[in-house]
């Protein structure tokens, strides 16, 4: 993997997103069914956002054992929506920002995922699961260990 080639070459494209007013049991749904770990929060069509699965597992406080606390949970998910937990001040990348700077990002934030936008429309994100995934396909790793 160069680190000089843009972001586009390693993003997920189009990202699943939700609504800043959807509900957390719409953001439960997501994750689970399409196995993501980060979902971009929109208003009107702009970025404003993202909730991280660990936003979502907090926000859950763990797991419910009786028929009380599933209804109790329920309710909690149905009436808190994506805007009441979800990050807003957010890391931005262009499609043609350099995977170097995305790894830059990573180092010294808190962030695991970076929305790439374009036009102020979001067209990708970039994860630390891509940057893992392309370098265990690309040819040009290494597993080799030198001494030093």
């Amino acid at each position: 993997m160069n680190i000089l080639h843009p972001v586009s070459s390693i993003m997920t494209p189009n990202p699943i997103c939700i609504g800043a007013n959807e509900t957390l049991t719409v953001a439960d749904k997501l994750f689970r069914e399409h196995r993501i770990h980060h979902l971009p929060v929109l208003a009107e069509g702009k970025l404003v956002g993202m909730v991280s699965k660990s936003d979502f597992l907090f926000f859950r406080r763990g797991f419910v054992s009786n028929a009380t606390e599933k209804f109790e949970e329920n309710v909690r998910l149905n009436n808190y929506t994506a805007q009441h937990i979800m990050t807003s001040k957010l890391a931005k990348l262009s499609p043609d920002d350099k995977i170097n700077v995305a790894l830059e990002v990573f180092r010294e934030n808190l962030f695991h995922a970076i929305p790439v936008v374009e036009n102020d429309q979001i067209v990708g994100i970039v994860t630390t699961f891509d940057i893992i995934n392309r370098l265990a396909v690309d040819a040009e790793a290494k597993a080799v260990y030198e001494k030093v």
